[in-house]
């Protein structure tokens, strides 16, 4: 049974405004770039703080990203800020080519990724960002699940040399793991042990992993949860071991079905062990326009639909 609670709910983009504050008092070659959405992205107060290091780019992304990899050629490390949309796939170009290619340490961090954008609809609720992110040779993708982790990976990203993808949303969710953790880039987190079924979550879905294995207990089924906050590289042991025991999994996530997080562990099965999966993603569609809590029901990302992978799969073994 799960031994995880949470006394507050907090914005996991103010996690990333938290971060950025602190890690800019620690390293003074840390700038922030920012198109256009300052407040949005939780970056005012670095912006206050330190405005010699602040860039208001304005509503031009690819240009946003163009400087930052220009940045690091005098040993800064630069942290650009936008909707995830406009973080990758606006300026998908200027990453490859300026950011991956030539391996600089730029840390993208995209907010409002998901359904849970909610209101602005589809053409802003990019559901292939990750995807998108980790097909690009010496990229990190990150996706954090609460407030501290988020503000945690934050300050690890800066540390961490190379480029990163760091995502994160704007609806206020569970705060519940611990402040003072420390975060490793490509470890996962083991946050229940079970023997009956592996499930995997990144994000906004690992609360909704938590209640599952909270109600799946209840049933007599034993689920294992494991917290994927990076998504490359894949932290391969720990979801073989799990799998080693539990003998199928379920993959949760507020992204596509494919090029997810999904898409990553099938991949891993395929080449090293064969293993009953079933997915919680958005299967090939896009958004549209609904509360964040209307549209991770219609389209299946809720605690229920991965209760109900998780028995489908147990009858797969």
């Amino acid at each position: 049974m799960t031994k995880y609670s949470f006394t507050e709910k907090k914005d996991t983009r103010s996690g990333f405004g938290a971060g950025l504050l602190e890690i800019g008092k620690q390293d003074a070659n840390v700038v922030a770039l920012c198109a256009d959405l300052t407040e949005s992205l939780k970056m005012d107060a670095f912006a206050k703080e330190f405005p010699d290091r602040f860039f208001q780019v304005g509503i031009a992304e690819a240009n946003m990203i163009g400087m930052a990899a220009g940045l690091t050629i005098g040993g800064k490390i630069p942290f650009t800020g936008t909707f995830a949309n406009f973080s990758t796939g606006r300026v998908y170009d200027q990453i490859r080519q300026s950011v991956a290619y030539s391996d600089k340490n730029v840390k993208i961090c995209a907010s409002h990724a998901g359904l849970t954008l909610g209101e602005d609809g589809a053409t802003h609720q990019i559901l292939e960002d990750i995807g998108l992110m980790k097909m690009l040779p010496n990229m990190t993708v990150i996706n954090t699940c609460d407030f501290n982790q988020t503000k945690a990976a934050t300050i690890a990203v800066a540390k961490h040399h190379g480029p990163v993808y760091l995502r994160f949303g704007r609806p206020a969710v569970p705060n519940f793991t611990a402040p003072d953790q420390k975060f490793e880039i490509g470890k996962a987190v083991v946050l229940t042990e079970g023997k009956d079924v592996t499930i995997i979550a990144t994000g906004h879905l690992v609360w909704k992993a938590i209640e599952a294995e909270a109600k799946l207990a209840e049933a007599g089924i034993s689920a294992e949860v494991i917290n994927i906050h990076t998504i490359k590289p894949l932290d391969e042991e720990a979801i073989l071991k799990s799998i080693a025991k539990t003998k199928c999994v379920v993959t949760a996530e507020e992204h596509q079905m494919n090029g997810g997080l999904g898409d990553s562990v099938a991949q891993l099965l395929s080449r090293k062990s064969p293993t009953p999966q079933e997915f919680v993603a958005v299967n090939d569609s896009f958004g549209e326009s609904g509360t964040p809590d209307e549209l991770m029901k219609k389209y299946g990302l809720e605690t229920d639909n991965i209760i109900e992978a998780a028995k489908k799969v147990i009858k797969r073994k």
